[in-house]
């Protein structure tokens, strides 16, 4: 929709530099058919700001939405995609920084949470949403019952949207144990996927070609890998801030070993965290 103007936008490395550029792609890690122009994230930052500016700012938020339906409708990834990684990024910045009333602000984030696909398109919208701070006085009820339906949710990434933005704008010692009883009610083998692990994907490539022409994605560890890492990350930013409560929390969850065990690495590698007992 946008991609002409974000072609220029491309950092020449992209474009002449064979292993940056697989680097970079492998970094974001999107499905199959997602296409990837090469952006840096300033760049679709500050280009989402002069659109969100515009006079035609919410014509242009739906006409990102008409063409992600449209993909959808012709089957999403695993064809050439309508919208680009970097598009569907520009798309969840504006609805960031447009200024709009908080009733169509919500109504934005609910029509673009569906169409997040990437683990990198999650995070980039929800550290952008710096409205939810602002909100936060007097309408937490609110944004807390926007978020409760995603972590309800069967998809992946409506759930991870759920669990950043928790952890984003929810850890305080009245929220807390909040987001840990959403954490609780979590039920991970219900939770679909368009990712498989590394290890599945090893396994369906023994079997031939045809087996692998089934596969959209391939993640690290075991599906839904993307809401087991932002679960475990969000736990390891509770214990920096709020160790004994965060402690008191992991004795008695029901999380699954396999979380627990990312939950422990991500504290191990945070400087806040490393010298700081996870259990």
């Amino acid at each position: 929709m946008i991609e002409e103007m974000l072609r220029l936008l491309v950092p020449e490395r992209f474009m002449s530099d064979s292993k940056y550029r697989e680097g970079h792609v492998r970094i974001i890690n999107a499905l199959p058919g997602r296409r990837i122009l090469g952006l840096h994230v300033p760049e679709m930052k500050s280009l989402a700001k002069e659109l969100a500016g515009s006079d035609d700012a919410l014509e242009m938020i739906a006409g990102f939405e008409r063409e992600a339906v449209a993909e959808r409708n012709e089957g999403g990834t695993g064809c050439r995609s309508r919208l680009s990684y970097e598009e569907t990024v520009v798309w969840g910045l504006m609805i960031n920084y447009v200024k709009v009333p908080l009733d169509m602000r919500l109504e934005l984030v609910r029509r673009y949470v569906p169409y997040m696909d990437n683990w990198a398109v999650c995070d980039l919208f929800d550290s952008a949403a710096k409205w939810v701070k602002r909100e936060r006085k007097n309408n937490s009820g609110m944004l807390w019952d926007l978020l409760c339906g995603y972590f309800a949710s069967d998809r992946e990434f409506e759930v991870r949207f759920a669990v950043v933005m928790a952890m984003s704008y929810f850890i305080d010692e009245e929220w807390l144990p909040e987001i840990f009883r959403q954490f609780d009610r979590l039920d991970f083998g219900a939770i679909s996927s368009e990712y498989i692990s590394s290890r599945q994907a090893k396994a369906l490539a023994s079997k031939g070609k045809d087996q692998m022409e089934s596969v959209k994605g391939v993640a690290l560890g075991e599906p839904p890998y993307y809401v087991r890492m932002a679960v475990a990350w969000c736990l390891a930013t509770a214990l920096a801030k709020f160790p004994d409560m965060t402690r008191a929390y992991m004795k008695t969850s029901a999380l699954p070993d396999d979380v627990r065990k990312l939950y422990a690495r991500k504290a191990r590698e945070s400087f806040r965290t490393r010298d700081v007992s996870p259990f």
